[in-house]
C-alpha cells in the first residue's frame, strides 16, 4: 500500500468497504466526509461491495434501526423506492470507475449518489437516473458503464481486492471502515460515531499518535 506520507515515517489510507444502496452505508458516509475533511492527506480508497445485487429488499426493521443509532429519518420517497428489490449495480460501476479515474470527485460522486437514492427516491438503476450527478460533476464515465446491469470488468476486479480484504480483517460485514497505518490495519468502530460524525476525528488523531510514537 502507498500514501502521502502524514510525517517523515508515518504513511496512512482509509479503506471503506460499502454499497450506496445500504442504509448504514449512508449514515457512516458523514464519518468518511469528517475524516477526509480532517485529513486530506490520507489516502481515500471508496471500494463498492456490490451487496444489492436486485435480489432483495431492505428491511424495515433494518431502516428502524438504522433511524434510531443515528438519530435521522428517511425520507417517504426512499421508503416507497425500496419495496421493490434494492439493485446498486450500475453505482458500482460507476463508483469503481470513479475510484480509478477521477479519485478527486469519487467522495463527491458517492454523496451526491446517496442523496439522490436515500432523500430523493431515485433507484439508479437506468443511466438516465445518473444524467443530472454526472452533468453537475462534470464526469464523463464511459459508456461501459451503464452498457448492462452486470458488473463492470473494473468492478469486478475490485471486488476481488475487497475479499481478500474482508478476509484478512475476518468479516464481510459492511459498512466497514479500516485505517491503514504503515503495515497496521485499524478497524474502526461506526456505531461509536453515528450521532457525532466529527467525533471520529478524534479517534483517527489517537490512533495516528499511538504509531507516531
Amino acid at each position: 500500500m502507498t500514501a502521502p506520507l502524514m510525517s517523515k515515517e508515518l504513511s496512512a489510507e482509509l479503506f471503506f468497504l460499502y454499497d450506496t444502496h445500504c442504509p448504514w452505508s449512508f449514515v457512516t458516509t458523514q464519518l468518511v466526509n469528517e475524516i477526509h475533511k480532517a485529513f486530506p492527506s490520507i489516502t481515500l480508497h471508496l471500494w463498492h461491495t456490490a451487496f444489492f445485487d436486485g435480489s432483495s429488499t431492505i428491511k424495515e426493521s433494518e431502516l428502524r434501526e438504522v433511524e434510531r443509532l443515528a438519530e435521522i429519518d428517511f425520507s417517504k420517497n426512499y421508503q416507497d423506492a425500496i419495496k421493490q428489490n434494492v439493485d446498486s449495480t450500475l453505482s458500482a460501476n460507476l463508483m469503481t470507475w470513479a475510484q480509478n479515474k477521477a479519485p478527486n470527485l469519487a467522495l463527491p460522486l458517492l454523496n451526491s449518489i446517496q442523496k439522490a437514492h436515500f432523500e430523493q427516491g431515485n433507484t439508479l438503476t437506468a443511466k438516465e437516473s445518473f444524467d443530472k450527478i454526472i452533468d453537475e460533476l462534470k464526469l464523463s464515465p464511459p459508456a461501459k458503464v451503464f452498457k448492462s446491469d452486470k458488473l463492470s470488468k473494473d468492478a469486478s476486479v475490485q471486488l476481488e481486492e475487497i475479499f481478500a480484504l474482508q478476509e484478512i480483517i475476518n468479516t464481510e460485514a459492511i459498512p466497514a471502515l479500516l485505517l491503514a497505518i504503515d503495515d497496521q490495519l485499524v478497524l474502526l468502530n461506526h456505531n461509536y460515531y453515528l450521532i457525532q460524525p466529527e467525533a471520529i476525528v478524534e479517534a483517527i488523531k489517537l490512533e495516528l499518535n499511538q504509531h507516531q510514537k
